[in-house]
């Protein structure tokens, strides 16, 4: 029954799609479930990460285009639908004190108003799962943090015909469950370091364990374990697309892959909201949606 199925993943800039839940959606499209990623920005102010491009007039002139063009390749390697919700870029402030945000950026557009546009987006799809960032945004980007507030907004609003009228913004229709991508969690991190020292092979996680011992860092509640290992390789090939943001040299790809697959070879979620039972923990995005369908 899975051409019933659809998920999806609201994120807030190209790249992030491809950095959380990709094996996941690959995982699902290969089985046939519908995922549409909805990209909340362009993009639009961010970095040029990977130092091989760095300093490129073209790039750097015309960012927005291509970046654009780093998705439509991500895309295809997932396997997964994609749509623009319109908004621009907040960048990342940086200072002592932080800079205030851009004029006309996605942070700090209305809530409500930009939440309708992803009703739209959720009326017209029709997920019965959805997934997003918990309310630090994974990290505290202020376009993620927007991004799961029209996200919670959105997920109760598509069902609220006052709020969001049938005539504006299409037939009323309601997700079932709701998920928190936990991808970036500390015992994934310190699995994976241990493994690495215990092979006498040099860890990338020193400083994300002494970060994550130094900040008082709420820790999450894992729910959902989705097995995804078969398609590792696809997630990073997806990642690597995103030229701009990525370099295939740094610390993303420093882990072997087989290390990845024998000792986590899951994807992590916390659910935050579901309107069916299920039983915890789970490991299917679906449970309780499924026999269902």
């Amino acid at each position: 029954m899975t051409d019933q199925l659809r998920l999806m993943a609201v994120h807030a800039h190209p790249d992030d799609e491809s950095s959380k839940g990709a094996a996941t959606m690959a995982k699902y499209v290969s089985e046939g479930v519908d995922v549409l990623v909805v990209t909340c920005t362009g993009g639009e102010r961010g970095s040029i990460l990977n130092p091989k491009l760095q300093g490129d007039a073209y790039i750097e002139e015309n960012i927005h285009e291509v970046r654009r063009k780093e998705m439509d390749e991500a895309r295809e390697i997932l396997g997964v639908k994609q749509e623009w919700l319109g908004f621009v870029d907040s960048g990342l402030p940086e200072g002592d004190p932080l800079p205030p945000l851009p004029d006309g950026c996605f942070a700090l557009e209305d809530v409500d108003k930009a939440a309708g546009e992803l009703v739209r987006k959720i009326r017209s799809f029709r997920p019965q799962v959805i997934t997003t960032y918990d309310e630090n945004g994974g990290y505290p980007h202020p376009d993620h943090i927007m991004t799961h507030k029209i996200t919670m907004v959105a997920f109760e609003g598509a069902a609220d015909t006052e709020k969001y009228p049938e005539g504006e913004y299409g037939p009323a229709y309601q997700p079932l469950k709701v998920y928190y991508n936990q991808g970036f969690n500390r015992p994934r991190t310190e699995a994976l370091h241990h493994a690495l020292l215990d092979r006498g092979l040099e860890s990338p996680y020193h400083d994300w364990l002494k970060r994550w011992s130094e900040f008082e860092r709420k820790e999450r509640t894992l729910t959902t374990h989705v097995p995804c290992a078969d398609f590792f390789e696809t997630r990073d090939k997806a990642l690597i697309a995103h030229a701009t943001q990525i370099d295939p040299d740094g610390g993303w790809f420093r882990v072997p892959m087989e290390i990845q697959k024998e000792v986590w070879p899951t994807e992590e979620y916390e659910l935050a909201k579901s309107l069916v039972e299920t039983s915890l923990p789970e490991d299917d995005l679906f449970a309780g949606i499924r026999d269902n369908a």
